[in-house]
């Protein structure tokens, strides 16, 4: 696979790389619909292990952050592509709408050491309780939090 490096889509800067592990983020209109919310978590879970190695999610009412490290099987831009393609393909064929339906843009963060790492899993883990939507990381359905041990 070819890899970008630094490279803009609209007006975020994104690196694309296979040697670094990153946290990203994107916006969407799904409403509160918790098959939507599933169909996000099932599009995560679907190339683990093949295109990228899955390691934190949570899926909010009008956005998700997911970690993961690209594999050499892909590329960043395809990887986020897939998964925002296939979403609101879907999301908009059980809502009974077409249209836009997420952001153009997503965020990254790079993942800079085992500190950050731990930091930018709690920031994951924490987003639904900071917005008032769980008490507890775990007790979160839409998120990688409640298959913790």
């Amino acid at each position: 696979m070819q890899h970008k490096g630094w490279h803009s889509r609209n007006y975020l800067p994104h690196f694309d790389s296979a040697d670094v592990m990153l946290d990203r983020g994107w916006g969407a209109c799904w409403l509160k619909v918790d098959a939507i919310a599933y169909l996000v978590e099932d599009a995560f879970l679907k190339f683990d292990g093949v295109r990228y190695r899955l390691h934190a999610w949570t899926i909010m009412p009008n956005h998700v952050h997911v970690r993961f490290t690209v594999l050499p099987s892909a590329t960043l831009g395809e990887i986020v592509g897939s998964w925002k393609r296939f979403t609101a393909r879907e999301a908009n064929r059980h809502l009974g709408r077409k249209g836009a339906f997420r952001q153009t843009e997503y965020w990254d963060r790079f993942i800079r050491n085992e500190a950050h790492f731990h930091a930018a899993q709690d920031y994951i883990d924490q987003n639904p309780i900071k917005a008032g939507l769980a008490s507890d990381a775990r007790s979160w359905v839409y998120g990688s939090a409640r298959l913790k041990a």
